[in-house]
């Protein structure tokens, strides 16, 4: 187990060098120009417009930007940002709480309603509570996030009133909206994807030795399939938490949540180099992190997996 979880390290590791990479390139194949972004569009003269150049090492070659960038980074420095004038890595820690609770919100509402509503759909099979459930999930899984997010919005908090339609960081109550808009889409899928499992689990011969020896539905449905069909679930769940910190980015911005979401689009519209490259190589490093946590539960589930 141990070979097991330093082989996923490593694999993890050259993951995150590869994608620091690609980041740094991509933001800086943009035609925007950061040092435009700093001065606000002022006229300045181009003596002080090199300083600004020389004092965030735009002045260097693309190489020598990224080898300080990495190297900041390998000591848990982000660089500062063009726009607040602060560090990335402390403005990332006041901003991270709110993401994290949002999407760790959603997630568990997720699994609450998707496990449960997926083990009825195959148990009930061709009824017409399997044929409603599955309507559900299709409308569900084809809404873009912020377009269900802009519904719920209209008709829970500014029809309705039962929820504040702008999060202001004063509790879970305004949070739950804006985790039901990010749990939507992973409750089709997740629903769909344990309907599926479990009916092939429940057509499985050892489910007919189980029922034929008189134990309760319940045991065998529970204990036996819903067991062996959690592989699958696993899979479909640890990459659609992967996916909500991208539709965080959404959801915190149509209900103003501040989060990193915020933080991430703003550092697009300014040209921040150091917010947009600290955000999403910490996204990309959660993602990954959630993977490594996946298959070393799939390796505790399925010892076939660690023996590969």
């Amino acid at each position: 187990m141990g070979k097991y979880i330093l082989k996923r390290l490593g694999q993890m590791i050259l993951v995150l060098i590869a994608v620091s990479v690609l980041i740094f390139a991509m933001v800086r194949i943009t035609p925007s120009d950061p040092v435009a972004s700093m001065t606000k569009g002022k006229n300045v003269s181009e003596e002080t417009r090199q300083e600004l150049r020389e004092h965030y090492h735009l002045d260097k070659s693309y190489p020598e930007q990224y080898v300080i960038w990495i190297t900041g980074v390998l000591q848990g420095d982000f660089g500062e940002s063009y726009q607040y004038k602060q560090s990335v890595d402390y403005l990332i820690s006041q901003r991270i709480g709110t993401t994290l609770g949002l999407v760790l919100m959603a997630g568990l509402m997720a699994m609450v309603v998707a496990i449960p509503v997926g083990v009825i759909s195959a148990v009930k099979m061709n009824t017409w509570l399997d044929k409603l459930l599955s309507v559900i999930t299709l409308v569900l899984v084809a809404s873009p996030v912020f377009l269900t997010a802009l519904v719920l919005m209209m008709v829970f908090a500014l029809k309705l009133h039962w929820f504040p339609s702008i999060y202001q960081g004063n509790g879970i109550r305004e949070m739950i909206l804006p985790a039901i808009a990010l749990a939507m889409n992973m409750i089709a899928l997740t629903s769909r994807i344990t309907r599926t499992t479990m009916i092939e689990q429940l057509n499985s011969d050892y489910i007919r030795t189980a029922t034929a020896k008189g134990l309760p539905q319940r045991q065998v449905i529970l204990k036996y399939a819903l067991k062996n069909a959690l592989i699958p679930i696993i899979t479909v769940t640890s990459i659609q938490v992967g996916s909500m910190l991208v539709g965080a980015v959404l959801v915190e911005s149509v209900f103003a949540m501040g989060g990193l979401g915020d933080l991430l689009i703003s550092g697009i519209k300014s040209a921040d180099y150091p917010v947009v490259q600290g955000v999403t190589l910490l996204m990309v490093f959660v993602f990954l992190c959630i993977n490594l946590l996946v298959d070393i539960l799939y390796a505790v589930l399925d010892p076939r997996i660690r023996m590969k």
